[in-house]
């Protein structure tokens, strides 16, 4: 049993699958809610703005039948103040059941794990790890094509920096797929994830969509200007790849996913066609994050 989800290298294929079958059970608590986690109380720290993961875990809670405190914005804090991260982390562990917390910093999760009791949820710390975002995207390719194994999937766009795919990349990694990494060569996928690609499971890498081959879903991701230390870089690259109605002619019936927001990478025509299916993806955020703060407080159906 997992004390606390920071990094998906910490699950096991098993646990990844047993999450994923928890989470189709709790498909039919999200129109009208339950009562599991009554009485139980969630904080959310996010030091990073965030739409769907901050919204999706409020709502997986108080569909779940506990109650939300916590912040979206530290300049309403005492951190404002000066309070240290692990301060803060030491009080919200005072007062709540289970924590959800996003960081800019890289290991910011694990060392709030290190300070908490409860439950620590990593909802993305820096360009690290995103595992959460990762096992609602699991539960989306199984849900869509009925299993992970055998699927040809290409990630695009900003793998180097790009924390949804770094957790997702290692995820796949235990299935039966082949990637296709399409980036420019400055933002390719990190060495670390590259090499342990090669000892798992088939990838190639390439650089231009137009080259790419005939895959079933295409992971697009935004070129992410936050995370560029070198605004120069981020200008040469921002406008790399844009997915509108003539690219699904090149992508055939491969469905299309994007952990969002996008800002021009999918054109709003993309959003009708068949191929899309993020906002299903988006949606699919609530009974994963329910059976995640479910098994973490024990209170499973």
């Amino acid at each position: 049993m997992l004390h606390d989800i920071i990094s998906i290298r910490d699950f096991e294929k098993k646990d990844i699958e047993e999450i994923l079958f928890t989470a189709k059970k709790m498909e039919q608590y999200v129109d009208n809610g339950t009562t599991l986690a009554k009485g139980k109380i969630l904080s959310m720290l996010f030091f990073e703005p965030s739409t769907r993961t901050m919204m999706s875990f409020q709502s997986a809670m108080e569909r779940l039948g506990g109650s939300v405190i916590g912040f979206s914005d530290t300049s309403t804090t005492s951190v404002k103040k000066g309070e240290t991260l692990i301060d803060t982390v030491s009080t919200m562990d005072q007062y709540s059941d289970v924590m959800v917390i996003r960081n800019p910093l890289e290991g910011s999760a694990r060392l709030a794990a290190e300070v908490a009791e409860i439950p620590v949820i990593n909802a993305g710390d820096g360009t690290n790890q995103h595992p959460t975002q990762t096992l609602l995207d699991l539960y989306t390719i199984k849900k869509e094509f009925g299993s992970i194994d055998g699927l040809k999937i290409a990630m695009v766009g900003d793998l180097k920096y790009g924390r949804t795919v770094h957790s997702l990349a290692y995820a796949l990694s235990m299935y039966n797929v082949e990637l296709v990494l399409v980036s420019p060569r400055e933002l390719r996928m990190p060495e670390d994830i590259t090499e342990h690609l090669k000892d798992t499971i088939p990838y190639i890498e390439i650089v231009a969509l137009e080259d790419l081959p005939k895959v079933d879903l295409v992971y697009v991701t935004r070129i992410q200007k936050e995370r560029f230390g070198d605004p120069n870089e981020y200008e040469r690259t921002k406008n790399t790849y844009r997915i509108d109605k003539n690219s699904i002619k090149l992508l055939g019936n491969a469905k299309i996913m994007h952990p969002l927001p996008r800002v021009s990478e999918i054109a709003r025509e993309v959003d009708t066609s068949p191929n899309a299916i993020y906002f299903k993806q988006a949606r699919n955020g609530i009974p994963v994050r329910m059976a995640l703060i479910a098994t973490l407080l024990e209170v499973l159906p």
